[in-house]
């Protein structure tokens, strides 16, 4: 089912975007008229985050078809209450009562019985999901899940469920019984939904810090944090165990797994463990303080934060109908500016269809550039809501990052500038000026002032050595971090890991077309028995798109934690991982995502907030109606898709930067006019990423592209940070470059990463040429052997027939 279409856009009332005058390079605002009719979506007021509100997340989980189950749930829990605890409600009890019946409920979980044990982990799930049935409101019931859960945690149900979980893994029974079922549906996979559910609930509670928390609440979330990344779970941690899962449902051997709760427990688990983008921010800043390098320029979330978006596109209609609005002015301003733009408003005026220029091939699409300048008017118009004064003044003046140069991008201005003025090189040499003329001498100057190291530039520097003095250089101090466990983890099947996770994120993109032989991600949302009104249909329509939307938020925000992490804690450990990524077309396959109608991916309405939990547990539920339905949330946009869409954009950054090949890969895909698409979407964080894969490939697409979209370049010229000497915007580029460079420069990654992984972690597989030899005879005769009792005793036939029976040819011996 195709991601359904959600809302018109809203008019925009907060509109200055920076734009340049094309003569002299200056910036000047412009504020656009709502009263001539331009109508234009405003700023998403979105706030990048690890994850979204607790109550969203907590929702996420289940899906609508799951509804009936939370009163069974209930149900399971009163019978085995009522058995023990007569008289008295769950929140009636003390403390010590409800650790009792905690540790019962455990016991519980041991019996042999399959039903027996599924309705005891249901009682659990109740008592993970809040209790909701004694709640009156969902402050209540978060409040109880808080409880209830940090109790669980004490008691010891994680690990009871840990094991649980791998039994059924292993159930061969239900995986081949799912193989040979036609149709899969929400009952093959209950025992494991349940069990999921509430080790989703225990991480996704124990890792939302409160300062309302006892003490002893918070010695426990550091416990438990620790015991999720250390290899305590079958001798792996919980993530890599989770990882296996996701191999096994794509390899076909299980496709009954519910692979979004899989997903999301993965996600979180590596969220928890590892840390999200803050505290990578910290470590970051820590690392560089122990290498000894320089601080940060600045704190790059801040700085996305607080930037604005730029303009989006003016639909085809609205350019028509500013251009007959200018033609009736009797005065003009500025008619040569008024010549200049005129090629940037052809290609729109070909048709009066908005979504005309969404076609792939237009090279004159301008995504920027329907904007005009405010001196081509009459007046200025002051914006349809003033903003007050003092967001006026703290608008950023200049450019909102500090400038960086790297030591190549200095060797390389160094050794033109000695062959372009003197005739001579000295290799790496960024000291030695003389001869060169003053204002080189400034320049070296201004270069070396911006100058940034980061922290793989060390770590490669570092591996080096290793790799000339394996003998000299000692043993490498590795430090056993959380990141470092998950990545012994995963080393040996990390290639099977991420085709594994692109083969579902091509499942679940909207773009993707149902086929025969694609994975099944729907077992775990499909009802046993099949919609039969159009209301049915429409519920299971929304919920299947909703499905599939948190499949695509889970693995993007896996992916990109990955990356992140590894980067930090070893360059090669990234590398390795990114460069299977684009071994398994992990860069078309993002393109093919964003090769849709984005905007209206991103204000999809699908979701039923009186349906997500907890609000469909402690209120009554209204008659749901088809106006309802398609009428869906009030919301600007979705939380997840925009989420997603980030992410998958930071993603396609990490493997292409500094990248050749791969930058070639972009320009091969024609990802320009796809990516020029998304700067319609009026959030800066987005419009930052996509302008930076524009940035990366300007060079390669040619004077005309370049020329027709000036204001494109002006955008990336005001939010992208500038690397000093970078000549990205004049197309100098070596055209040049055969097919076989490319493979080349991946062929020598790959080389290192294999010498890297080799040297760390393949212990037994250790070089022969640096293994000590003993060639001593003195000291090889001196060894003492421990012999076998039973050769000691046949010591004589031992001789007898190995020795003196034996003739030896001595001057054979001898040469």
């Amino acid at each position: 089912m195709d991601v359904g279409v959600g809302g018109a856009l809203v008019v925009n009332n907060k509109q200055r975007a920076m734009l340049p005058n094309k003569g002299r390079g200056e910036f000047i605002r412009n504020q656009r008229k709502d009263s001539e009719g331009f109508s234009e979506s405003p700023d998403l007021e979105f706030e990048y985050a690890d994850t979204d509100r607790w109550a969203a997340e907590l929702s996420e989980l289940y899906s609508y078809t799951e509804g009936p189950e939370f009163l069974l749930n209930k149900k399971c829990f009163i019978e085995d209450f009522r058995t023990h605890v007569t008289d008295k409600k769950w929140t009636e009890l003390d403390a010590t009562q409800h650790r009792a019946h905690a540790m019962r409920l455990l016991d519980g979980l041991e019996v042999t019985a399959r039903e027996k044990r599924l309705k005891v982990a249901r009682a659990i799930l109740y008592m993970a999901q809040g209790t909701f049935g004694e709640c009156c409101s969902e402050a209540e019931v978060q409040h109880w899940m808080r409880y209830n859960i940090f109790l669980l945690l004490e008691v010891g149900t994680f690990s009871a469920l840990v094991e649980l979980l791998n039994m059924e893994i292993d159930n061969s029974a239900a995986c081949s019984s799912a193989v040979r079922k036609p149709a899969i549906s929400l009952a093959d996979s209950t025992d494991l939904r349940v069990l999921l559910n509430i080790m989703y609930l225990m991480v996704e509670t124990i890792q939302q810090e409160d300062e309302a928390d006892k003490p002893e609440w918070r010695a426990a979330r550091e416990t438990f944090k620790t015991e999720l990344g250390s290899p305590l779970y079958n001798n792996e941690p919980i993530s890599v165990m989770l990882f296996g899962m996701v191999t096994k449902f794509c390899s076909g051997h299980a496709p009954h797994f519910p692979m979004k709760k899989v997903l999301l427990l993965l996600w979180k688990s590596i969220l928890f463990t590892l840390g999200g983008f803050e505290q990578l921010q910290n470590v970051k800043i820590r690392r560089r303080e122990e290498l000894g390098l320089p601080p940060l320029p600045e704190d790059s979330i801040r700085v996305i934060r607080n930037m604005r978006a730029a303009s989006p596109p003016a639909s085809a209609s609205d350019l028509i109908e500013q251009q007959q609005k200018r033609a009736r002015r009797e005065h003009k301003a500025l008619i040569k500016q008024d010549n200049l733009d005129a090629f940037n408003e052809k290609d729109p005026y070909k048709s009066d269809d908005p979504r005309e220029d969404e076609d792939d091939n237009d090279d004159n699409d301008n995504s920027l550039e329907a904007e005009t300048f405010p001196l081509e008017r009459d007046e200025v118009m002051p914006p349809p809501i003033p903003h007050p004064p003092s967001e006026r003044v703290s608008f950023p003046k200049g450019l909102p990052w500090a400038p960086k140069v790297r030591e190549k991008d200095i060797e390389n201005f160094l050794e033109s500038s000695r062959s372009k003025f003197i005739g001579y090189t000295l290799g790496n040499d960024t000291d030695t000026v003389v001869g060169l003329p003053r204002p080189i001498h400034e320049s070296i100057k201004t270069l070396k002032q911006h100058k940034y190291i980061s922290v793989a530039e060390i770590q490669i520097r570092k591996e080096e050595e290793f790799q000339k003095t394996p003998l000299s250089g000692g043993e490498e101090e590795v430090d056993m971090s959380p990141t470092e466990l998950l990545y012994q983890g995963i080393l040996p099947s990390l290639p099977q890991y991420m085709i594994a996770l692109l083969k579902i994120l091509l499942a679940a993109a909207p773009t993707s077309k149902a086929k025969t032989d694609s994975i099944n991600i729907l077992a775990d949302v499909l009802p046993e028995e099949m919609p039969t009104t159009v209301l049915q249909s429409m519920k299971l329509g929304v919920d299947v798109n909703r499905h599939k939307e948190i499949i695509v938020k889970a693995i993007s925000a896996i992916l990109l934690l990955l990356l992140k992490h590894f980067k930090l804690n070893h360059v090669y450990q990234f590398e390795y991982m990114a460069q299977h990524l684009v071994f398994a077309n992990c860069i078309p396959l993002i393109l093919k995502f964003f090769n849709q109608n984005i905007m209206s991916y991103i204000t999809a309405k699908n979701s039923i907030s009186v349906l997500d939990f907890p609000h469909c547990v402690v209120h009554d539920l209204p008659e749901l109606t088809a106006e309802s339905l398609e009428a869906g949330d009030n919301n600007q946009f979705c939380w997840r898709n925009l989420f997603s869409c980030i992410n998958l954009l930071r993603i396609l950054n990490k493997l292409t930067k500094w990248k050749h090949s791969r930058t070639m890969m972009l320009v091969v895909f024609k990802s320009a006019p796809i990516l020029k698409r998304a700067l319609k979407v009026k959030q800066a964080m987005m419009q930052l990423y996509v302008l930076k894969l524009l940035k990366v490939q300007t060079k390669y697409l040619g004077r005309q592209w370049r020329k027709s979209n000036m204001k494109t370049m002006s955008a990336i010229y005001q939010k992208v940070r500038h690397r000093l000497n970078d000549d990205w915007a004049y197309g100098n580029a070596d055209l040049d470059a055969r097919p076989w460079d490319f493979q080349a420069e991946e062929c020598a990654l790959r080389a290192n990463i294999e010498r890297f992984n080799s040297r760390r972690y393949d212990k037994g597989q250790g070089n022969p040429d640096f293994l000590p030899v003993d060639n001593c005879l003195q000291s090889v005769l001196g060894q003492r052997v421990e012999l076998p009792e039973d050769f000691q005793m046949n010591y004589d036939l031992w001789l007898e027939r190995e020795v003196f029976s034996k003739p030896i040819s001595w001057e054979e011996l001898l040469q």
